[in-house]
């Protein structure tokens, strides 16, 4: 006990710290009688309060559920793996989509933290690494990147930058023996794509592309409709993604930085969910580009582009990406018995799906309502859950590949102003790695 706390003790009590002492001395002899004389109810209550089912140290903690099974049920308490037994992140590129998403979502991930930070301005990476627990010694820049070999804390990099970028830091993550998570579009060509490949099969480590929409639980549910013809066959899909952009100072307006316009930024949503719900390749692409270049913000890239898919099986998707008209992001899929789709279908947050079917005389039209889990979470800890067990990720390099692939065709269909063909493939999910876990 301090000296000071002992020289407080020791002063002569005032008449009314006497009457306020003697005041709670009563409150807690009443209150003690009160346990005493009710304790096993007492007990009871605590008990049923703290209701748990824990079969020992290291078991997963599961609480008595407070609704009826007639209403939509939480789900499983996170249960996240104890800090020290996480995958370590390092995160490469501060800006926008890091700080207001990624960074954030370490605190839904179960398997995964940050424990690195590498930026270009040394002063808001130190913010930063306060704000997240970051050490201080694990921020990086760009010209000493390649020393984070040494950091044993870290076992992926997450690589948020310029799509130009995205190649060289994987290239230099596989060689200083780190796995990668990297953003979409995976890089600006077909030829990068396969170098970053490359570079992380030499190395034996493992190459991610961060499409959050497959790991998403409202898509999932899309896809399994679709997969096992809940409606009967899929004739025709419509996807839209676009924004109306703003500063045409920023990278995403950029050529070199970019690769392209709004095709390769948000239209490569429409693309790949397609292809993730379905399961299918296109073989045929057709596409038209429209760009108004007297404005600003398109002196180097394109604005919009409406592109059709066409698939082996009869099944054609007409999709849509623009820059330049209010945000719009959903999909509709047209099957025998049912449309269905998700409006809004791409964002981070608040996705929702739709449905309508019919039933003798009426339309049923339905708006299911899933529980929120965060994007971001879940293919952070899909990629520690590969690393931890030795799979290959769902969404591998080989994944953004062959979407660059198809970017490329539809490119070249614009230009040409015909319908370019694309390599035909047998199988569905050929691309993909492990589903990731439920």
């Amino acid at each position: 006990m301090s000296q000071s706390v002992l020289n407080t003790l020791e002063e002569p009590i005032e008449r009314r710290h006497f009457l306020f002492r003697s005041t709670q001395t009563i409150l807690s002899a009443t209150l003690l009688g009160g346990m005493a004389t009710y304790g096993a109810d007492a007990s009871g209550m605590i008990a049923s309060h703290d209701a748990l089912v824990s079969t020992g140290p290291g078991d997963k903690i599961t609480l008595t559920p407070l609704e009826a099974k007639t209403e939509q049920q939480k789900g499983p308490l996170p249960n996240p793996d104890p800090i020290d037994q996480r995958v370590g992140y390092a995160i490469v590129g501060l800006g926008h989509l890091a700080l207001e998403e990624v960074l954030p979502a370490f605190g839904a991930c179960k398997k995964s933290k940050v424990v690195a930070l590498v930026s270009g301005d040394k002063d808001k990476a130190l913010t930063v690494a306060k704000q997240y627990g970051v050490s201080e010694k694990n921020i990086y820049d760009y010209q000493n990147f390649d020393s984070i070999k040494n950091n044993k804390e870290v076992d992926v990099v997450y690589i948020i930058l310029p799509n130009s970028m995205h190649a060289e830091f994987t290239i230099r993550s596989a060689k200083a023996g780190k796995h990668v998570l990297c953003e979409k579009p995976m890089a600006n060509s077909v030829a990068e794509c396969e170098q970053m490949i490359k570079a992380c099969e030499e190395a034996n480590r493992k190459l991610m592309i961060a499409y959050r929409i497959q790991y998403e639980g409202n898509n999932t549910e899309i896809k399994k409709y679709v997969r096992e013809e809940k409606y009967g066959k899929v004739k025709n899909i419509v996807a839209v993604n676009g924004q109306n952009i703003g500063d045409p100072k920023q990278w995403r307006l950029n050529k070199k930085l970019a690769g392209g316009g709004s095709l390769p930024d948000v239209g490569i949503y429409c693309l790949n969910t397609i292809r993730f719900i379905t399961g299918e390749e296109p073989t045929e692409v057709y596409a038209q580009i429209f760009t108004d270049t007297s404005d600003p913000r398109f002196k180097e890239v394109e604005d919009t582009v409406n592109f059709q898919l066409t698939f082996a099986n009869g099944m054609r998707a007409m999709c849509s990406s623009s820059y330049s008209h209010h945000q719009s992001r959903n999909y509709r899929i047209y099957a025998e018995r049912a449309f269905l789709g998700l409006d809004p279908a791409f964002p981070y947050h608040g996705i929702q799906m739709y449905r309508s079917f019919a039933e003798g005389d009426m339309e049923i039209y339905e708006m299911p309502k899933r529980s929120s889990e965060n994007q971001f979470a879940l293919e952070m800890d899909h990629m520690s859950d590969c690393i931890r067990n030795n799979k290959k990720p769902y969404t591998p390099g080989e994944e953004g590949l062959q979407d660059m692939r198809i970017i490329e065709a539809i490119y070249l269909s614009a230009q040409q102003n015909k319908p370019v063909q694309l390599k035909k493939y047998d199988g569905k999910d050929l691309f993909r790695g492990a589903l990731p876990e439920k």
